[in-house]
């Protein structure tokens, strides 16, 4: 027993050995989990954090566009002293309207997400906006320790978002002498429809159409057979729930309506401003602030070629002063960049006109001649330029309209001596928009040089006619006095009336009026007739030019109320590190 006792005292020990090991591997185990735990929650941590400073990030961009959507001028403010507003003419709002997203810098503030302790704030350039309606935005989300930054083009919704847009799908009551009240209003809205009794010039889609790009009417569209290649967006009669009418202008049934991206969908009214008259704000010389590069103005009846070369040649006999002062006008200046006015070679009343340099990234507009005494570009009725005979205002506008052997119904209407009227045809290479206070007619085609770059808006407060000269022989027959088809590359906008063909139905099928751009009108405008034995006019043939997504040609006109789209957005290096001093 002694033995046995003595011989088991070998293993003492052991078990102690044993449970202190187990002891030791128990340890590792624990610590390595509680390890992994906070790896863990650091990387969840991280990771939410890294949402939320995107997430910030985009609470910006749409906090800055709520406040240019109630107010357009808010994209004069901004921090001037931010790295991404260099070039933007830009001040900080003070008092109650402080905007804490403003800051820069370490000590600079930032803006607060809604219930969140996530952050943002962001700097501002529109460099762009004065010329293309465009504003960028960098802001920057910051959440924790972590800041992320995206960049967005931010651009004003309008007339160009649609390849068409119509206000009343009727014709202008100025030429079709229905009664306004009875008439203009819309369908949806208790316009009487077509009868035996009364037409209020309804105008329908035929079947010769083919609109490839966006639609819209504030009013409900007749469509008859035609093809839309994409989205249409319309008025609708609540009482009967119809968005379209498959209608002739008659109001005779039709099929075979095709909508590519499906049927017409509702969309509430867009209007339209009732004057272009802001547009002038841009040939003043004396809004500095506003307005740093003044536009041209031409008085009176004005003939603009586009030239291939990057120029053109303006010929405006009644014009004294290109830019002006004060509102109404009181002074005026002479800009060589707008042509000299007078007689001599080379000057805007001459023969041949004034060459100049298309006025890239700005506006011309085209006034009536002023009849008030301080205005620098009056004349008196009994005036006219020297260039001109007694007779010169009876027979025509002096500067070739109507051509010899036209038709016209009245001269004084058509073509007014003394009417704000644009003419306007050739190539373009550039980016300009034309605007008149009477007419703009569209004389002969007018294309772009390059598609990609050059870019052309044309705004007539009173109608925009595509110039269609006929002769009438001594039996009453029409002739087309232009070749058949034509193109035109151009953002059309009619402010009080309408888009039309001058003598759509005079003459026999004239091919088809290629649109490259985008086409928006008061009145609905008529193009061409169609019937089972005979056509004339032109056929449609529109295509969106998509570039008008994201610009719009220079000092465009915007609807009454407008809001803004983001156009491009993208994450870029954060500008700012978490202490808010500017990223390295």
């Amino acid at each position: 027993m002694r033995r046995r006792l003595q011989a088991g005292a070998q293993d003492a020990g052991a078990a102690l050995l044993m449970v202190v090991g187990i002891g030791l591997v128990l340890v590792l185990l624990v610590a390595t989990a509680m390890t992994v735990s906070v790896s863990g929650y650091v990387k969840s941590l991280t990771d939410e954090n890294w949402n939320a400073a995107m997430a910030a990030a985009y609470a910006g961009i749409e906090e800055y566009e709520s406040r240019i959507a109630d107010d357009s001028a808010y994209v004069r403010y901004g921090n001037a002293a931010a790295a991404f507003s260099a070039g933007s003419t830009l001040t900080l709002p003070t008092g109650s309207a402080t905007n804490p997203a403003f800051g820069t810098g370490g000590a600079g503030s930032w803006g607060l997400v809604a219930g969140s302790t996530a952050k943002f704030r962001y700097e501002i350039d529109n460099t762009q906006y004065a010329t293309t309606g465009l504003v960028r935005i960098r802001s920057t989300g910051r959440a924790g320790t972590l800041t992320r930054s995206v960049v967005a083009n931010l651009k004003q919704k309008g007339f160009i978002d649609y390849l068409y847009f119509t206000d009343f799908e009727i014709r202008d009551p100025a030429l079709s002498g229905v009664d306004v009240a009875t008439c203009v209003k819309y369908s949806w809205a208790g316009r009487p429809a077509p009868s035996s009794a009364l037409n209020c010039g309804e105008v329908a889609f035929g079947n010769s159409d083919e609109i490839d790009g966006p639609a819209h009417s504030n009013d409900t569209m007749r469509v008859c057979d035609a093809e839309f290649k994409s989205t249409v967006s319309t008025g609708f009669n609540p009482a009967t729930g119809l968005r379209y009418k498959k209608e002739s202008s008659g109001g005779s049934g039709c099929g075979g309506q095709i909508f590519d991206s499906g049927a017409p969908v509702y969309s509430p009214v867009v209007a339209m401003p009732a004057t272009n008259s802001l547009m002038k704000r841009e040939v003043r010389s004396d809004l500095a602030t506003d307005v740093p590069n003044p536009g041209c103005l031409y008085t009176g009846p004005t003939t603009i070629e586009l030239n291939a070369s990057g120029t053109m040649t303006v010929r405006s006999p009644w014009t004294k002063k290109t830019n002006v002062s004060g509102d109404p006008a009181i002074s005026g200046t002479t800009p060589a960049a707008c042509g000299l006015p007078g007689t001599g070679t080379g000057q805007l009343g001459s023969t041949l006109g004034a060459t100049i340099g298309v006025l890239d990234a700005n506006l011309v507009y085209v006034q009536n001649v002023a009849t008030v005494a301080t205005d620098p570009n009056f004349w008196a009725a009994s005036a006219q330029p020297s260039t001109f005979t007694a007779t010169t205002c009876t027979t025509g506008n002096g500067l070739g309209f109507p051509m010899a052997g036209e038709f016209v119904d009245s001269i004084p209407t058509s073509f007014g001596c003394r009417n704000g009227d644009a003419f306007v045809q050739g190539v373009l290479k550039g980016a300009m928009t034309v605007a008149s206070e009477n007419f703009l007619y569209i004389t002969e085609d007018i294309r772009y040089g390059n598609s990609s770059r050059d870019i052309l808006g044309l705004v007539g407060q009173n109608a925009v006619w595509i110039w269609n000269p006929v002769s009438k022989s001594a039996s009453g027959v029409y002739t087309n006095l232009l070749p058949n088809n034509r193109r035109i590359d151009a953002a059309l906008l009619s402010v009080a009336h309408t888009v039309q063909v001058q003598n759509y139905n005079r003459a026999g099928d004239q091919g088809d009026l290629s649109l490259n751009g985008a086409l928006a009108q008061k009145f609905r405008g008529t193009v061409g007739t169609v019937s089972p034995t005979s056509s004339t006019g032109y056929s449609k043939d529109y295509e969106y030019d998509d570039r008008f997504l994201y610009v719009a040609p220079p000092k465009f006109l915007s609807p009454v109320a407008t809001t803004y789209g983001v156009g491009l957005l993208t994450e870029v290096k954060s500008a700012y590190l978490a202490t808010g001093v500017v990223a390295p």
